[in-house]
């Protein structure tokens, strides 16, 4: 009976340790956020990799353009006419008219024709012709300004009606009043040809050197187009034979 009631006790005396130890148990807190490991260290950079340069503005344009294929034709003779060119440049440059519906370029190369091969006919010369081709996407067809003017005049009076009435009318102030639009009436565009050199030659080969040729068109409002050309004619007594290179277009 003895041991019964102390181990009663016992466990009353537990539930009683155990009851308020649960109550006033505080709420668990968040660990701190953890610093950086001091055992970690950064690896250095590998000297072996160099940094990629700075490359710097784009170079400026120096006008040099690629060649397009000759033009090779066989003649109904025998003969065979080739026109090629070499060197080309197409520089645009700022209009000396500053206006915005001019374009300018500084153009060169080395054109050629020969006239190879065992024809029937007798050659008696030709002609050999460079120049280049402008085309303007939209042209300027007509500029016209469509306004008003007017008069406003404001007049002055001196004197009281009170005191008797108006002793006078002056001019007060005069002004012009301007109003107006203008009207742009593009058009289509169109392709102009520069002849630059035309070479008469009694036997081929023929030759046409160009360097810092200057070329201008106006009244484009749009985008331009540049591109070289030239024309060989070889001519025999009775006939004439025509064959023509045209180079890379360039846009600008």
């Amino acid at each position: 009976m003895k041991r019964t009631t102390r181990h009663r006790l016992a466990i009353l005396a537990a539930a009683g340790l155990v009851g308020p130890l649960t109550a006033v148990a505080p709420a668990a807190l968040a660990d701190p956020p953890a610093g950086p490991d001091p055992a970690v260290v950064p690896a250095d950079p590998d000297p072996a990799v160099v940094p990629a340069a700075d490359p710097g503005p784009p170079p400026p344009d120096d006008g040099v353009v690629a060649s397009s294929p000759p033009g090779v034709v066989t003649t109904p003779d025998g003969w065979v006419l080739t026109v090629a060119a070499t060197n080309e440049t197409e520089l645009p440059v700022a209009p000396l008219t500053t206006a915005l519906s001019s374009r300018e370029y500084l153009v060169g190369g080395t054109f050629t024709g020969t006239v190879t091969g065992s024809g029937k006919t007798k050659l008696s010369g030709g002609t050999l012709e460079a120049g280049y081709q402008i085309g303007c996407g939209i042209e300027l067809g007509q500029l016209r300004l469509i306004g008003q003017a007017g008069v406003t005049v404001g007049l002055g009076f001196t004197g009281s009606a009170a005191a008797g009435g108006l002793t006078g009318i002056g001019l007060g102030s005069v002004s012009f009043p301007l109003s107006g639009t203008i009207e742009i009436h593009p058009k289509p565009g169109s392709v102009s040809t520069v002849t630059v050199d035309k070479k008469s030659f009694k036997a081929a080969p023929a030759r046409v050197t160009l360097k810092d040729t200057h070329i201008k068109v106006d009244g484009c409002v749009g985008q331009s187009f540049l591109r070289s050309y030239a024309t060989l004619t070889s001519s025999t007594t009775d006939t004439d034979d025509v064959v023509a290179y045209y180079g890379v277009t360039k846009s600008v």
